[in-house]
């Protein structure tokens, strides 16, 4: 396989049809397959919950640009997320988790695994002493998402990866934000990498998924059983549009990293705003790290708002190309308020979002069209 990734996103798990030529993959839209005598699998398949060579074909691409032996395919991001943490956790178990994820990631965490036995402890990723004061005895996952969701913090993989395995934990990394174009926790020491596709990897706002990407044998039939087992898996059209999204991930996300490098910039300073949150700001304090650790500095960015939660709300219901809508990573510009948004279920609680922060899915519209929205919607702040 072709060392660059563009090369890869396009062909990885693509062979063309052999019965028609057919430069794209059929969809294979079937619940079930025709068995040759009693157990005799073509190709292995037998009922589409089990596996279908549309989502065979996303999983072993989701491998590939990971750099990791096994990838999986779910209906969601949580449904893969809600998969993993079944595959490793058992009562008494222990999560350490940042102090700034997505929302549904700690509800996921705090309201299921936590009834069901499970000790959840949330700190500062940034802050090695404090995470390596967090473990206990019992602790078996090390969650993190870098850049995280939605204040932008960047964390050291490797060094949070080395303090993990002390501790005997498996590292998860959420690469949501940055997508694979951008960085390979693998490759860096985790353990799984996981994302939701409905982000960057579709890219065009036009279907739900989840992904993991796994390199240990065993921890990866563990997930492939809970896969099959409870079936939160992805069906064969949205596959295919995840793929066909994928293919062009590597030039979106280099123009998705240049419109929001330029927004950034075009808000720092800005009477209205009190603090940009991007990771390619040389004032931002992860910038360096970032700059080693990733190939570009993302799409996504936050400000805070000087005038508070009114102003931050103004803001939010006045941009025209960027839309008021949950969700990010697609072509088109959206808008958010975590506050009562994506993060609005973790009110009250350590992880909540300043009420004066806005967060901003950065797209690939004209970059001076973009600029002249944020700021025509700040002047009516």
């Amino acid at each position: 396989m072709p060392q660059d990734f563009s090369t890869r996103a396009i062909h990885a798990g693509q062979a063309f049809d052999p019965t028609t030529g057919s430069v794209i993959p059929p969809i294979y839209q079937t619940s079930t397959f025709v068995q040759d005598g009693i157990g005799g699998f073509r190709e292995g398949y037998e009922y589409a919950r089990a596996g279908n060579p549309t989502r065979s074909s996303l999983e072993t691409l989701l491998a590939e640009l990971e750099g990791g032996k096994h990838g999986f395919s779910f209906a969601s991001g949580l449904a893969a997320e809600d998969a993993l943490l079944r595959a490793i956790l058992s009562p008494g178990d222990h999560i350490v988790m940042g102090n700034d994820v997505y929302g549904g990631t700690h509800r996921l965490a705090n309201r299921l695994f936590v009834p069901w036995g499970v000790a959840l402890s949330t700190v500062e990723l940034t802050d090695l002493d404090a995470v390596r004061a967090a473990f206990t005895p019992a602790t078996r996952v090390l969650w993190l998402e870098t850049p995280s969701n939605p204040l932008m913090k960047i964390s050291d993989i490797a060094a949070l990866v080395e303090l993990g395995h002390a501790a005997g934990a498996i590292v998860v990394v959420d690469n949501t934000f940055a997508s694979p174009y951008l960085q390979n926790p693998l490759a860096l020491g985790a353990d799984v990498v996981s994302h939701s596709t409905t982000k960057y990897l579709g890219g065009h706002s036009d279907v739900l998924g989840g992904a993991l990407v796994i390199d240990d044998d065993e921890l990866a039939e563990k997930v492939r059983f809970l896969q099959f087992a409870a079936g939160a898996v992805s069906g064969p059209m949205d596959a295919w549009l995840t793929v066909r999204g994928i293919k062009t991930l590597a030039v979106r996300m280099e123009r998705h990293s240049a419109n929001a490098q330029a927004v950034a910039e075009s808000l720092v300073g800005h009477p209205a705003i009190e603090r940009v949150y991007y990771p390619g700001l040389p004032t931002h304090p992860g910038h360096e790290l970032a700059s080693r650790q990733m190939r570009g500095f993302g799409g996504m960015l936050s400000v805070a708002l000087r005038g508070g939660p009114a102003a931050a709300r103004a803001f939010a219901e006045s941009t025209e190309l960027f839309q008021l809508a949950e969700s990010l990573g697609g072509v088109e510009s959206l808008i958010g308020y975590p506050s009562e948004m994506t993060h609005a279920s973790v009110k009250g609680t350590e992880l909540e979002v300043p009420e004066n922060v806005i967060r901003l899915s950065v797209g690939i519209e004209g970059e001076a069209d973009l600029i002249e929205d944020v700021r025509q919607a700040l002047a009516k702040v």
